[in-house]
């Protein structure tokens, strides 16, 4: 008999987005139509690459001090911790950011839309959780982008969001959204997500946190399992 795994919960119902949403019409070309096909792991998979503390640099999760220019637009703090399902902090653990610059641009060779590119922004970062939990980024508030998803579509502001566990199969990914976006109710990328999870997806404007003269700040926990769990883009389940 095989034994179960000590402390798996299954995602309660309605926490992630479902794999095939009619509205955000590229899912149609990205999820599976047949039965999925089990790929037991290999030692290579669950041993390796681990990551180890030397391997984030100083400095890599202030996306405004990459170049020798400052960029353009709204300096701010993104914070927040990385919790398990009963609220306990989850330590050392790798935390990677990526997002457009101020002007709604992203610098990659597939966005080709008439927005300025930022010489001195490139829109990625990363950093480990402390000993509490605990992450920071410095950043560049995003703008929104259109996109070809329906009529004048366009994406509100967002900041993506991943994060590894022990083992290189262990990632999870999830999108943070700004209080307050207009473009919330239009968006079915947002709207995909059930409505009782949505406001996890929102950050939480701090003042105590907002840097006097310099930067907003924004705080964003992200919660793997339990009740409050984050939605994320790629659900343990089918």
């Amino acid at each position: 008999m095989t034994t179960p795994l000590t402390g798996y919960r299954p995602d309660p119902p309605g926490t992630h987005p479902p794999l095939d949403s009619p509205e955000y019409r590229s899912t149609a070309l990205r999820h599976p139509d047949q039965a999925l096909i089990l790929l037991p792991h290999t030692l290579t998979e669950i041993t390796g690459p681990v990551l180890g503390h030397d391997a984030v640099r100083p400095g890599e999760h202030d996306l405004t001090f990459q170049h020798r220019g400052e960029p353009i637009g709204q300096r701010i703090v993104v914070f927040g911790r990385l919790l398990d399902g009963d609220g306990r902090p989850i330590p050392d653990s790798l935390i990677e950011i990526w997002q457009a610059n101020a002007a709604g641009r992203y610098r990659h060779i597939g966005d080709r839309w008439d927005a300025p590119l930022d010489p001195n922004f490139d829109g990625v970062g990363r950093t480990l959780t402390d000993k509490f939990g605990r992450y920071e980024f410095v950043t560049i508030q995003p703008g929104a982008y259109p996109w070809g998803n329906h009529h004048n579509a366009w994406r509100p502001a967002h900041i993506h969001f991943s994060v590894f566990g022990r083992a290189f199969t262990q990632r999870l990914v999830t999108q943070m959204y700004f209080p307050g976006d207009p473009l919330f109710h239009q968006d079915p990328i947002f709207n995909s997500t059930p409505e009782d999870a949505r406001p996890r997806l929102i950050s939480r404007f701090s003042l105590e946190r907002t840097r006097p003269n310099w930067a907003l700040a924004f705080e964003f926990d992200i919660v793997l399992r339990g009740r409050e769990q984050t939605p994320f883009e790629e659900p343990h389940h089918d």
